[in-house]
C-alpha cells in the first residue's frame, strides 16, 4: 500500500519569517479530525506558524484497516503510513494502537489523540496558539527550543 500524494504549490508571494511546524491530521472528509490512525483514508498535512496555517499536502490511502484496528498481519498497512508522514512533527488522530504509536514515535512524530471528532480549523488554531505562547515541553523539543527550567517558570509565575 502506498500513498497517493496531492501536493499544493503556492506562488512566490507566500513568504514568512517563522519556521513552520509540519503537522498531519487523520481525516476521512478533509474537514474534521475524524479517524483512527489505521482507518484514516487521508492525512491532511499542514505547515503552521503562529500567524499562518496552510494545507501543503494530502496523503490518500485507498485500503485501510477497519475502525476496530483488525488487519492481516501479513499485509503491513502501518509502515507505509509512517513513511509517508516522515517530516511531520505532530500527528493528530482519534486513536492509535500501541505498536503503531511506537513506529510513529520512532519516526520522530509526536502522536496526539483526541477523544471526539473535531473540525480541522479548530486544531490549527490550537497549534497556532501553542506556537505563539509558551509551547509545552514536547513541542519545545520538536522546535529545537531550549528546555524550560521549572525554577525559571516558577519565578516568572511569582513575578520575580
Amino acid at each position: 500500500m502506498t500513498a497517493r500524494r496531492l501536493r499544493l504549490i503556492e506562488s512566490e508571494g507566500a513568504v514568512t519569517t517563522d519556521t513552520p511546524l509540519k503537522i498531519a491530521i487523520a481525516t476521512n472528509d478533509m474537514e474534521h479530525l475524524d479517524a483512527h490512525f489505521g482507518s484514516a483514508r487521508k492525512f491532511a498535512v499542514y505547515e503552521v506558524t503562529p500567524g499562518t496555517a496552510r494545507l501543503i499536502e494530502v496523503l490518500d490511502f485507498g485500503t485501510v484497516t477497519d475502525q476496530s484496528g483488525r488487519h492481516d498481519p501479513a499485509d503491513d498497512r502501518i509502515a507505509p503510513k509512517v513513511e509517508a508522514l516522515t517530516g511531520c512533527a505532530l500527528l493528530f488522530v482519534l486513536a492509535i494502537g500501541g505498536p503503531s504509536a511506537a513506529k510513529v514515535v520512532r519516526a520522530g512524530i509526536h502522536p496526539i489523540t483526541r477523544k471526539d471528532p473535531e473540525p480541522i480549523a479548530g486544531i490549527l488554531v490550537q497549534v497556532q496558539g501553542m506556537l505563539a505562547g509558551s509551547p509545552p515541553p514536547f513541542l519545545r523539543k520538536v522546535l529545537g527550543l531550549p528546555r524550560a527550567d521549572f525554577a525559571d517558570d516558577y519565578a516568572e509565575d511569582q513575578g520575580e
